[in-house]
């Protein structure tokens, strides 16, 4: 499994932020870690038993003890909850996903934290574009 550099997952995430910082709209920036849930988990789908992996992510999002989000390009994210509290979630700046092919099975593959293997439990698709572009309605133009 190749994992995406740190450095590039880095600056591509700290590009993001600058630019998400420039607009105007989007998804609130001042959230805590329950409203960050809240907000994912309403535009997540039903859970789906796998999910396709091409090797790397994008980017990913740690929002409790055990769920993530997984962004596998800029606009497609899963919502991820893993088996037990996978403590070092919240501190780690990188992570591995196990995979079978190019697939991921909720139940089978698992969340490598450091030298821990957090089980995926569930994996739902979340709709990041209607999320993103409800967000940027709701947001008032300045």
């Amino acid at each position: 499994m190749r994992r995406a550099d740190p450095r590039l997952v880095a600056s591509s995430l700290l590009a993001v932020m600058l630019l998400a910082g420039c607009s105007s709209g989007g998804i609130p920036k001042h959230e805590d870690a329950a409203q960050v849930r809240a907000r994912f988990g309403a535009y997540a789908g039903e859970p789906i038993d796998r999910m396709t992996w091409m090797g790397q992510y994008y980017s990913w999002e740690p929002i409790g003890e055990n769920q993530l989000v997984v962004f596998t390009t800029p606009s497609d994210a899963y919502l991820l909850k893993v088996s037990g509290p996978c403590t070092d979630l919240k501190f780690v700046t990188s992570i591995g996903l196990t995979s079978t092919g190019s697939t991921v099975y909720s139940r089978l593959d698992s969340v490598k934290v450091r030298h821990w293997r957090c089980p995926i439990a569930e994996i739902r698709r979340v709709d990041y574009k209607r999320m993103r572009a409800e967000a940027d309605k709701a947001t008032p133009a300045s």
